[in-house]
């Protein structure tokens, strides 16, 4: 896969759905069902949940303006 490509947000949300489905077949995580029952789209593509477009919208906005810490927390004290 190349490290440059681009993707539109409908594509991220989806991209994202897959991890989260992966993950979930590979832990059986009930939090994990319940997030993707609320992620899961509706036939007129918005999610089950309607707060999780707007929430999901907010997150990339956060990931385009180059906030979001992904480094794990280990060193300042934090607990994960």
């Amino acid at each position: 896969m190349k490290q440059d490509c681009m993707l539109t947000v409908r594509q991220a949300y989806d991209a994202m759905y897959a991890f989260l489905t992966e993950y979930h077949n590979q832990t059986k995580s009930d939090d994990v069902a319940s997030l993707l029952g609320d992620l899961s789209t509706l036939p007129d593509g918005q999610p089950a949940d309607s707060a999780c477009w707007s929430d999901w919208e907010d997150s990339v906005s956060k990931a385009l303006a180059n906030a979001v810490d992904t480094q794990l927390g280990l060193d300042r004290g934090d607990s994960i």
